[in-house]
């Protein structure tokens, strides 16, 4: 079974979909495996290293996705590439289905299986193929370092002659994955650390990394089957900004990490709020490419507002490509292998982890919430 990995084309991605250790691997199921020429120089690895391994190497892209059986991306395909895949192909790659209608359509009609790994479940079982899971634990790392690098303090408490130095204060909102990273990598720094989180369960894990956690009473929220925090009403979201800004006054760094998944991110944090930050203090919003949680943050760039840095870091993941590309290649690998029988990728569809990750299947959109959504658009 040919299994092929393009380039990234994306302007800002430095992860590749295969690294060497599961190339490895790939080759040890009997897989045919082969790469675009240069697919990882932006982790300054060369392709001999791959040849090294036994992968081929392909210059020609259209080919390359023409002989695929699968096609491992990070990013989605160029809706023109769609119709170099044969019918019967399985594309493995994020693929932002809620909002790439056009996308999910040319697949349909191009006969491919396309596997969206923003929604794998996030169960037991499929807890090494959770490629949302692994991405965040990296962006809340890079985060808390980001706002390191702006913010013209020192993390920890500091005894000198001179007098002591207090420790730089940090407010983290939400405390999913991409949030419990930021509160221990800042902790690790020596900032005191506080967090909210709209999700009551979490308030041990928050206080087991050494922070606080900051109670708000919203009245009923709650997380939904797959453990994301369910979307606030307006009113809940007012009483949380309230709440909020008390904080923010008084912390030197601001990480925001919510998302609800498939739509837009809430605004959280306002330029009122922003406004009455200490000058110096800087904010990082970690939704700004849904969105964003903070009013006036903008994709790669910094905005300053009232002497407060905005970092609105697209891709955090990839600042530690490296890392980054093991962590996701080590996800598909484990996907692949789970259906891998006999030196061939067999797709149960019955079963409940492809039940919710497939989204088109032999030319029908086979994912349940997408059709709905498109079938309410129309």
């Amino acid at each position: 079974m040919k299994i092929a990995v393009p380039k990234e084309t994306h302007a800002d991605e430095t992860r590749v979909a295969l690294s060497l250790d599961t190339a490895k691997k790939l080759l040890q199921l009997k897989a045919d495996v082969t790469i675009e020429k240069d697919l990882a120089t932006s982790l300054s690895i060369e392709d001999k290293k791959y040849l090294d391994l036994g992968v081929k190497v392909e210059s020609n892209r259209q080919e390359l996705f023409s002989q695929a059986d699968i096609l491992l991306c990070v990013r989605k395909p160029k809706i023109e590439e769609i119709a170099w895949l044969k019918k019967g192909a399985v594309l493995i790659s994020f693929l932002d289905p809620f909002n790439e209608k056009d996308l999910i359509v040319a697949l349909q009609k191009q006969g491919v299986t396309s596997i969206s790994m923003e929604m794998i479940p996030r169960t037991t079982l499929a807890q090494k193929m959770d490629a949302l899971s692994s991405q965040a634990n990296l962006a809340g790392y890079v985060a808390v370092i980001e706002a390191a690098a702006h913010l013209k303090k020192v993390f920890p408490m500091m005894t000198t002659p001179s007098g002591t130095i207090s420790p730089v204060k940090v407010f983290v909102i939400g405390a999913g994955v991409a949030g419990l990273q930021a509160i221990a990598t800042a902790k690790r720094l020596g900032a005191r650390v506080e967090a909210f989180d709209t999700r009551a369960v979490v308030e041990e894990q928050v206080k087991s990394l050494g922070a606080k956690f900051v109670k708000v009473d919203l009245g009923e929220t709650g997380q939904t089957k797959d453990g994301y925090a369910k979307q606030l009403t307006t009113d809940q979201l007012e009483k949380q900004r309230l709440a909020m800004k008390k904080v923010c006054e008084n912390s030197d760094i601001v990480i925001t990490t919510a998302q609800v998944f498939g739509k837009k991110a809430p605004l959280i944090i306002t330029k009122e709020m922003v406004e009455s930050m200490q000058p110096g203090s800087v904010i990082v919003d970690m939704a700004v490419e849904t969105g964003g949680n903070v009013e006036g943050s903008k994709v790669n760039a910094t905005e300053t507002i009232n002497g407060v840095d905005i970092i609105g870091l697209a891709n955090l993941p990839g600042k530690v490509a490296l890392d980054a590309t093991q962590m996701y290649a080590a996800n598909l690998f484990h996907l692949i292998n789970h259906f891998w029988d006999k030196e061939e990728f067999r797709l149960d569809l019955e079963n409940d982890l492809l039940k919710s990750s497939v989204i088109t299947h032999e030319g029908v959109i086979f994912n349940d919430l997408i059709k709905n959504k498109f079938t309410q658009e129309n």
